[in-house]
């Protein structure tokens, strides 16, 4: 901790040496160990899978928990809350890259590969190819060896229009409950949050429906060619996005009961509301160039 404070904040907060990291990645390791070990038909995998996750997650419980204390016992700085910003600021630019290569390989795909597969070049090779999307008719398009069964693709009505109108709600009672947290209205805040962590789940639910609808009604899984694997890896990661988003929205939901934050130092309110923002503009991407085009 620097010697140099302001009353009794620290100028800079410089933790001491924790446990928690190498207890981490002692968690990890488990989950890594039995994932691996399970898909490759080991049955003893789950159950390292399994204690590595519960490992882990009760590590974070106790960092997180500590992070909370230090916070709440005055030893953040101006200088903390900047350090958190940048790092909030980082992380979620690399949620873009993460989901700009996804976009990249669908327009790749779309405008680069099926055209030049179709072409001339190739008509040797696959002489019944066709260079249309979506990739559908088995045999013909999207397989011509057929090894690909045919599938029906997904439209924009209704589960998708009915999703998208939950995030984009919760996105408003979100920064309703920002602005009533800043104006010191916490239980307007709290009724608020609650409301939007209820429209996480909703979302969820309509999106876990709507995979099953998919699987047994139109026979579309990730092994449905091109745009099988695109639109699963699209719609699943950013499903595990809403997923952990709403646990962020829960969890500061549930320290603004324990009466943490103030209208002047939230900012793990408005770092979880970032990151649930950058998902809501994630899905309307993907409503867009998924579900229209």
């Amino acid at each position: 901790m620097s010697s140099t404070t302001h009353g009794t904040t620290p100028y800079y907060f410089v933790p001491g040496p924790s446990r928690h990291p190498i207890m981490a990645a002692i968690g990890l390791f488990f989950v890594i160990l039995g994932a691996g070990q399970w898909i490759n038909d080991h049955q003893w995998g789950a159950y390292a899978l399994a204690f590595g996750l519960l490992w882990w997650w009760g590590v974070l419980f106790q960092w997180f928990r500590d992070a909370i204390g230090e916070s709440e016992s005055g030893q953040y700085s101006h200088r903390i809350d900047l350090s958190y910003r940048w790092s909030m600021s980082w992380f979620i630019f690399s949620e873009v890259m993460f989901f700009g290569a996804f976009f990249t390989a669908l327009w790749w795909t779309r405008t680069h590969a099926l055209p030049s597969l179709g072409s001339l070049d190739n008509a040797l090779l696959w002489p019944d190819f066709k260079a249309v999307w979506p990739s559908v008719a088995a045999g013909v398009t999207g397989s011509p060896a057929g090894i690909v069964e045919p599938f029906q693709t997904v439209g924009p009505f209704w589960l998708p229009t009915i999703n998208t109108a939950l995030l984009l709600s919760s996105g408003v009672t979100l920064t309703i409950a920002h602005h009533a947290l800043r104006a010191d209205h916490r239980a307007q805040c709290i009724r608020f949050m609650w409301l939007t962590v209820v429209l996480g789940i909703v979302f969820l639910c309509v999106q876990g429906y709507e995979y099953y609808h998919l699987y047994t009604e139109l026979n579309l899984k990730l092994s449905s060619g091109a745009y099988g694997s695109t639109f699963f890896m699209l719609t699943g990661f950013h499903g595990l996005h809403v997923f952990i988003g709403m646990l962020m929205l829960l969890f500061i939901t549930l320290r603004l009961q324990k009466g943490h934050f103030t209208p002047e130092r939230h900012f793990g309110f408005e770092g979880a509301a970032w990151y649930w923002h950058f998902v809501d503009v994630v899905w309307l991407g993907l409503y867009f160039l998924v579900y229209w085009l």
